[in-house]
């Protein structure tokens, strides 16, 4: 199983520390990226396996993260409430406990309230999605796929294909981030159709990239299941013989 919170190595240790006997535990995180490539830009996510959490570079790129998504949740919250809408900053920071504070945070917030009934409604244009939407500062992909380089990481490009979330990148810069360092495309993920899953593979295999999956479970508040898409044994073999930031647990 692998830990990749997004822009925070904060849930490593209790991971550590609550793994069963003969669980494998591959450490890593999601990375907040953005390509400016395009007019608007399109913001996309960034799997770090394996990396050293304390490779100056990427620690101080995952610490400002933190530091805007904390300054962007407050903000949401502020919004809501100036609408009267009954939540508080403390709860939705509880909500992360500890860890980077997100949409979803917002969106347990607004469940609990009784005001939408699953995280996809709170992420419509009614909440969310747009109405109380604020930007958030990201890492330029480029750079993003560098550090977790230098970090000994094996960086993976979560969710390429999935439209039903917004804007995706052109595969002209995929083959510019395999030239980079790519390792791999994920493809298995809840947001990709049977058709989408197959261009990934496609792509992956004229690249020279692996494919991956994942459940991309965010907790119980989400329909998605921890385990609904895994990643092929020998493609896993292939992460960890090419990581060299911190070793598998188990």
């Amino acid at each position: 199983m692998a830990i990749t919170d997004h822009d925070t190595t904060g849930g490593w240790a209790d991971a550590a520390a609550a793994r069963p006997d003969g669980l494998r535990l591959v450490r890593g995180a999601e990375l907040s990226c953005r390509w400016h490539g395009a007019e608007p830009s399109i913001s996309l996510h960034l799997l770090a396996y394996l990396f050293d959490p304390a490779e100056p570079a990427l620690a101080e790129s995952m610490r400002r993260l933190r530091v805007d998504r904390e300054q962007r949740g407050e903000k949401i919250v502020e919004k809501l409430r100036a609408d009267g809408v009954p939540i508080t900053w403390t709860e939705v920071y509880g909500y992360a406990a500890g860890g980077s504070v997100g949409r979803p945070h917002i969106a347990q917030a607004l469940i609990r309230a009784g005001l939408v009934t699953s995280v996809t409604e709170a992420f419509a244009s009614r909440w969310l999605g747009a109405r109380y939407f604020v930007p958030k500062a990201d890492l330029d992909v480029f750079d993003a796929v560098a550090a977790v380089r230098a970090a000994g990481g094996v960086p993976v490009f979560a969710h390429p294909r999935a439209t039903k979330r917004g804007r995706v990148v052109p595969d002209e810069l995929i083959v510019a981030l395999a030239d980079v360092g790519l390792f791999g495309l994920e493809a298995d993920h809840e947001d990709h159709s049977p058709a989408e899953r197959e261009e990934i593979r496609a792509l992956a295999d004229r690249l020279g990239l692996v494919v991956t999956g994942s459940s991309d479970f965010h907790g119980t508040h989400k329909t998605v299941q921890l385990g609904a898409f895994v990643t092929a044994p020998e493609v896993y073999d292939k992460i960890v013989a090419a990581a060299t930031g911190v070793p598998v647990l188990g």
